[in-house]
């Protein structure tokens, strides 16, 4: 009986006591714009992206939340932007963030309304900077500045 109660404790530390994995994508389209999504849960608008499936690896959960949130398909995987880890970056779950920079295909709808109101592509010029969900100023900036960020 020891055990199996020591076994749930680890079980449920690994659950809660641990950050969850996710993707940001900085989807780029043909003629140079990038899509957001403007995000059932806030409003506001966002880099497409979610959480890493068991059994899935990041190029994988690229290519589908990508495809789920936008209709988009990734063209080519472009360059690692950045590792974002700070427990205060999303207020709903302590999340570990891989951003990763996508040439991609496709034109950009709604694929869920449950969970995306709206996909727009922007031009660098008309980008919501400073409103954007999450840590996704952040992020953008550092594409823009071409960095990779370990933060």
């Amino acid at each position: 009986m020891r055990r199996w109660w020591h076994f749930i404790q680890t079980v449920l530390g690994i659950i809660f006591r641990h950050p969850v994995m996710g993707t940001s994508i900085i989807p780029i389209l043909p003629d140079g714009t990038i899509v957001l999504v403007q995000r059932s849960d806030n409003g506001k608008w966002a880099l497409p992206g979610g959480m890493v499936d068991w059994g899935e690896d990041i190029a994988s959960t690229v290519q589908r939340e990508l495809a789920e949130e936008t209709g988009l398909q990734v063209a080519h995987m472009g360059r690692l932007v950045g590792v974002y880890s700070s427990p205060e970056r999303d207020g709903r779950v302590h999340s570990i963030c891989v951003v990763v920079e996508a040439k991609v295909t496709g034109t950009p709808q709604v694929q869920d309304p449950n969970e995306v109101l709206a996909v727009k592509a922007f031009s660098l010029d008309t980008l919501p900077m400073g409103r954007l969900s999450h840590d996704h100023d952040q992020q953008l900036q550092d594409y823009f500045d071409g960095i990779t960020r370990l933060a």
